[in-house]
């Protein structure tokens, strides 16, 4: 099996609004992760957010309002989302694998929503 091949833990069974700041993902496998809206829009990788040569963040997180969250979120194909942001952002797109992943660095706490870069992971 291809290593990009979807597979039980980055195959989501269920995307939905989980409050007014989490977004919650149930995966195949039977997982269920909570991500602060804010934290994945901070979390963004496309041309606009990051360098594509050096890999340097471009993004001023001061620039992003606290409020920020998913006007509308679309499937790409079978592999990821696309989030259209309230701020106007929306040419980012977050492969399920590295949403797994961004919600899997870090252990639950409290119930609190998974912050990519590894405070909360909702479901273990």
């Amino acid at each position: 099996m291809s290593e990009d091949a979807p597979t039980p833990a980055t195959t989501p069974t269920r995307i939905s609004q989980a409050g007014p700041r989490g977004l919650a993902i149930t995966w195949a496998d039977g997982e269920t992760q909570l991500f602060d809206v804010r934290a994945l829009r901070l979390a963004c990788a496309c041309a606009r957010c990051v360098d594509e040569w050096s890999g340097a963040g471009l993004l001023d997180p001061e620039r992003v309002p606290e409020d920020v969250h998913p006007v509308r979120i679309e499937g790409v194909g079978r592999y990821a989302l696309q989030i259209h942001w309230s701020d106007g952002h929306d040419s980012g797109i977050y492969p399920f694998r590295r949403l797994r992943a961004l919600g899997s660095e870090g252990e639950p706490a409290n119930g609190e929503a998974a912050v990519p870069g590894g405070e909360n992971d909702v479901g273990r």
